[in-house]
Formats: structure tokens, C-alpha cells, sequence
């Protein structure tokens, strides 16, 4: 498996929760960082949703030896509104996948996510971060009013009735998508299943600038070592002070890098030797252990920092993941509980992310879309006993054939 640094480089929206706590930095005029007040089980929330994000995060990255990049905020947005049309057996997995303690009702899972997202997009009017919901919904289709309730309410989400047999609707969604992550995930179906009933979406979008610029003029083909030990030149940026903090551990080092007035950061870590033995140890215990030791250090400081610019787009069907994580019937056609959304019989189709980010001089810019398909069970097809056929009739215990015969013309 090829990996390299730039699978860690951007667990961006991990680092979004991580409000740095430090004093005034002398080499920035950003200004401090906004103290976001959280109630105890919005932090709780946070917790539940790094967590659940740093094992679906190593999932992927095992499996995939390119760049990746995933939203756990986007993801753990989307199956939070998913959780509440659930019940029983499928409501508990999901809670439990997410990492939600058992003592939080829905309404307080959904009212820390409100309190959450109100503060995230207040924070920093540097940086421009949205963050969007919606239901879609076929023509037609009886949804329960608690359920478009809570995603109105609790979620403000848009809700739309489409007639999904038209290709507008796939047009709709698409540019959903897209005018919410200002263009930059214009896609994310190609067309509706005709057993298609509902798409739960979430979007985010984030563009920062860093508190300290890489100069352009300094950029330049610089060499960069892959996983496979080849060598390769690929396009550094460089800044001789950059307000950041760093961290050197025996397995990998760290730097935290600010955005705006610093309530935004990026982490990247580089291991030192093995990518694939780093990988496979980092459970959310060393992320947090990581955050931890930058939210305790008292001031930033100024680092000369190398960094190769990047840009990529990445996609990936979260079904088989989040299967592994514990969300397993809600794929069941016939174990599944999503009654809160309707009395028709539900389950979900897919989960799939879509996500785009770029890193250069500037800043970065990265956007997420989730999209869980939900689907009808479908009517089985009609066994069609229309030409000659056998028949029997046996005792079945014992397999005892008591009568067999044929039928050529069931007129005669």
C-alpha cells in the first residue's frame, strides 16, 4: 500500500474543533482566537464525533493508497439526521457507532449539535465556513411531520419534494451540492433508483487564510520521498517564520498551523519511519493526546516551514465502513427501523462522501458533501407460473414425497 504525508496533512475538519487556548502571539496581528463556550454535552458530542471520525478515517486510509480526504462533521452531521428516523435496533447502532452516550436523549444530541454549529460558524470572520442540511424527498412519498420537524428545527435543514423519475431532480441535487460548497463538489449523483425515496445531505465548506502567508515568490520544485522510497520534485511552499507550534515524538512529529485569528488550525503530522505502522496506531487516543499537548502550550511560536502545495478531489462509498464500525442493520432490507421517517418499509442504500481541498500560499480551501440514499423496500418480482410445470407435495420433516405431477394445460 502507497502512502504518504499528505494522507494526514489534511485532517482538516478534526482540527476544527481544537479552539487553541494560548496568549497574545507577537508575531501576528490576527488577534486572539474567540473562546467558544460549549455545554457539557456539546462537548461530549465533539468527543463522540472525533472519535467516531478517526476510526472511519483509518478504515479508509488502509484501504486506499492515494490521497484521501473525509469530513467527519459532515459525515457525523448526515447520520445524526439519520438517527432520528430511526428506532430500536437500528437507533442504537448509529448512536453507538457516533459514539453517543446511551444517557443522551435525541433532543440532546440534537440540541448540542445546534449549539455546536451556531459557534463554529460564528468564530472567525476571517474564515468563511458554512455548513448546510437537506432532505430531499420523492414526489409523493409520506413523510412523518416530527421527522421533517426535527430536521427543519433542529437542523435547518431545506426540504424539498422532487419527482425523482424526472432527471431535474438530479439536476436539483447536484447544484445543492454545489451552491453549498461554492462549486467546489458540483456532483455527487448520477441518477435516482426507482425504489429511491429520500436523500439526507449535509454540506461544509471551509476557506481560510493562514495567520502567516507563504510568500509565492519561495515556492519551488523541491524534492518530496513517497511511500516506496522513490524520490519525486513536486511544487514547496516556504516561509522562514511561520506562527505555528510543533511537537517532536519518538513515532512522528507535528505541526499545528493557524488560520485567521487562530480558532481554525490545520495538523500535520509526519511520521518517521513507517506511514503503514503509524496508520495502524492512530487510534483517537493519540489524536486527542496530540490536541491536547497544543491546547496546554502557553504561547505560539515561529517556525521556518516546508511544505509541498496540494489539490485533490476524493470519493468514497462509506457503506462497508460504517458496517465495520457497528451500523449494520440500517442496510438491512429487512432489519432495518426507520419508522420515525415513514410507515413505508425503509433502508439505506448508500452513504457516500464526496470531498475537494486545496493547500497553497494563501490558505486552504476544503469542502464535504454527504449523501445517504434512502430507499423503498421493493415489491419481489412476480413469480410467473405461465408454461408447464411440475408440482409436488411432501411432508416436509421427513422429506416424504407424497405426490408429484406435472400440469401441461391447467384447463384441461
Amino acid at each position: 500500500m502507497k502512502m504518504n504525508l499528505l494522507h494526514l496533512t489534511l485532517i482538516l475538519v478534526m482540527s476544527l474543533f481544537s479552539a487553541c487556548k494560548k496568549v497574545e502571539d507577537p508575531k501576528s496581528v490576527a488577534g486572539e482566537p474567540v473562546k467558544i463556550n460549549l455545554t457539557a454535552k456539546s462537548s461530549e458530542v465533539i468527543e463522540a464525533s472525533n472519535q467516531f471520525g478517526l476510526k472511519l478515517y483509518r478504515d479508509i486510509a488502509m484501504d486506499e493508497p492515494g490521497n484521501i480526504m473525509i469530513s467527519p462533521l459532515s459525515a457525523s452531521a448526515a447520520l445524526t439526521m439519520l438517527m432520528n428516523g430511526t428506532k430500536n435496533d437500528t437507533y442504537s447502532q448509529i448512536r453507538d457507532m457516533l459514539g453517543y452516550d446511551a444517557d443522551l436523549s435525541t433532543e440532546e444530541i440534537n440540541e448540542a449539535y445546534q449549539n455546536l454549529v451556531e459557534q463554529l460558524l460564528a468564530a472567525d470572520e476571517r474564515v468563511n465556513l458554512s455548513l448546510a442540511n437537506a432532505v430531499f424527498y420523492r414526489e409523493g412519498f409520506q413523510v412523518k411531520a416530527p421527522f421533517i420537524a426535527d430536521m427543519q428545527n433542529a437542523f435547518d435543514a431545506e426540504v424539498q419534494e422532487l419527482d425523482f423519475s424526472q432527471t431535474a431532480a438530479v439536476d436539483a441535487i447536484n447544484q445543492w451540492a454545489s451552491d453549498n460548497t461554492n462549486e467546489k463538489i458540483p456532483k455527487v449523483i448520477d441518477n435516482i433508483n426507482p425504489n429511491m425515496v429520500m436523500f439526507l445531505m449535509n454540506a461544509l465548506y471551509f476557506k481560510g487564510d493562514w495567520t502567516t502567508q507563504f510568500n509565492k515568490d519561495a515556492t519551488a520544485k523541491r524534492p518530496f520521498t513517497l511511500h516506496d522510497g522513490e524520490e519525486i520534485m513536486v511544487d514547496a511552499m516556504y516561509e522562514d517564520e511561520v506562527v505555528s507550534m510543533v511537537l517532536y515524538e519518538d513515532e512522528y512529529k507535528v505541526i499545528e498551523l493557524p488560520f485567521g485569528r487562530k480558532n481554525f488550525s490545520m495538523v500535520v503530522v509526519v511520521p518517521w519511519d513507517s506511514f503503514d505502522t503509524f496508520l495502524d496506531d492512530l487510534t483517537p487516543e493519540v489524536w486527542k493526546g496530540i490536541t491536547d499537548h497544543f491546547d496546554n502550550v502557553v504561547s505560539w511560536t515561529v517556525t521556518p516551514v516546508l511544505m509541498p502545495k496540494f489539490s485533490f478531489e476524493f470519493d468514497k462509498k462509506l457503506n462497508d465502513y460504517l458496517k465495520t464500525l457497528g451500523m449494520s442493520d440500517a442496510f438491512d432490507a429487512g432489519l432495518a427501523d426507520l419508522s420515525g421517517i415513514s410507515d413505508e418499509q425503509l433502508y439505506v442504500d448508500f452513504v457516500k462522501q464526496n470531498t475537494f481541498v486545496e493547500v497553497n500560499e494563501q490558505g486552504a480551501e476544503a469542502a464535504a458533501v454527504t449523501t445517504i440514499g434512502i430507499i423503498r423496500t421493493s415489491v419481489p418480482a412476480v413469480f410467473m407460473v405461465d408454461r408447464p410445470f411440475v408440482f409436488a407435495i411432501r411432508e416436509r420433516t421427513t422429506n416424504t414425497l407424497l405426490f408429484i405431477g406435472k400440469v401441461m394445460n391447467p384447463a384441461e
